[in-house]
């Protein structure tokens, strides 16, 4: 089964408040799990990252025999690195990258895809996220 994972991070600020999400599609794009969280003070980079981390240790606590994987990202930058395209030169991003890279190489095979913001699956997962950190400021 080939999973399909769309993740986001948002920082107001950065650093500033941030959060992380993701939503993950089985072979046939059905919905199998998404998940919104707060990670506290960070730079939108450090987000992005945890969102893929998130996501990724969500796949791999699903029980199957192959694991196969696409994850689609509105950020260059995690993806370029995370492909060995860009080299990761912020220290605080290094021991995220490593975890990420660390997690794919679980998975018999995946892609990575750099898309659009206006992806439909990036842009709800975006939404998603700001409804969150709106809340966290008005003390919701």
């Amino acid at each position: 089964m080939v999973f399909k994972i769309y993740t986001d991070g948002a920082s107001r600020g950065n650093p500033g408040i941030s959060a992380s999400g993701y939503v993950v599609f089985d072979g046939y794009m059905k919905k199998i799990g998404e998940r919104y969280f707060y990670n506290g003070k960070a730079t939108n980079n450090a987000a992005e990252y945890k969102a893929v981390i998130g996501a990724l240790e969500f796949v791999l606590s699903i029980p199957e025999a192959e694991r196969e994987m696409e994850l689609y990202s509105d950020s260059q930058i995690v993806v370029r690195q995370l492909k060995g395209e860009y080299k990761v030169r912020d220290t605080g991003l290094r021991e995220l990258h490593g975890k990420a890279l660390t997690l794919l190489g679980s998975f018999k095979s995946y892609k990575l895809f750099n898309v659009p913001r206006e992806d439909k699956n990036i842009s709800y997962v975006d939404r998603q996220l700001n409804h969150l950190l709106d809340g966290i400021i008005a003390g919701v």
